[in-house]
């Protein structure tokens, strides 16, 4: 799937683990971000191979837009781990994510209820652990002008939500703003008025950012 067809969408930042007990048996959840389905396999391998004295390697992945979707309950009853794995990726609207929840059996049985919530809570810990973010698609607008129109340029790129990536100090001043795709055209028309067309203004490269859910820029991926 390519994911260049969204605007925007939420995954994992990084990889992340969480640990749970629940009546002495261990619950390990290991997710990473992947964007292909080969990557999903190979960390599931992986993490069978880390654990390989566990009772069971629970996993569950997403990849695209709900394009690909697998689970394994990997030997617990049918329905009581793989799927409350799925559906809590799911819940969150989540892509281009894999969890394993490794179990190490305590002695206790949980029953079918106990497990289902037991990998559920395990796999949403899991995902708190790795950052729930935002991908979002923009376009890097380069801005270059003389130094009387810096503030105005300033106030109206924060005053509009978007994002300064870098300012280079020259002869002249040089910004780059990451601007939603969606939203590029008018904001080069608005900087354009603004500066009553005394602005060199383009669009030099497109590519995804990654925000936390408080809006703040984590990364960038060039396209």
């Amino acid at each position: 799937m390519n994911n260049k067809h969204q605007c925007e969408y939420k995954t994992v930042y990084q990889y992340g683990q969480a640990e749970i007990i629940e009546k002495k048996s261990r619950f390990i959840a290991s997710v990473k971000p992947v964007t292909t389905e080969q990557e999903a396999v190979d960390f599931i391998n992986e993490l069978k191979s880390k654990y390989w004295d566990a009772t069971h390697n629970v996993y569950a992945y997403v990849i695209g837009n709900n394009n690909i979707q697998r689970y394994s309950d990997d030997g617990e009853p049918a329905g009581t781990a793989g799927i409350p794995t799925l559906e809590v990726i799911k819940k969150e609207q989540l892509q281009d994510v894999v969890v394993v929840v490794t179990r190490y059996f305590g002695g206790t049985l949980l029953g079918a209820g106990g497990l289902v919530r037991a990998y559920g809570r395990s796999a949403k810990e899991g995902l708190v652990a790795a950052g729930i973010i935002y991908m979002r698609l923009c376009d890097n607008i380069k801005i270059k002008t003389d130094y009387t129109l810096l503030g105005k340029i300033q106030n109206e790129i924060v005053n509009s939500g978007h994002i300064i990536d870098d300012t280079i100090y020259q002869e002249d001043v040089t910004l780059f703003v990451l601007v939603n795709a969606q939203q590029s055209e008018q904001f080069i028309q608005n900087m354009i008025d603004i500066t009553n067309g005394r602005v060199n203004i383009s669009k030099v490269a497109t590519k995804y950012i990654a925000i936390d859910e408080k809006g703040k820029l984590l990364s960038s991926t060039g396209s």
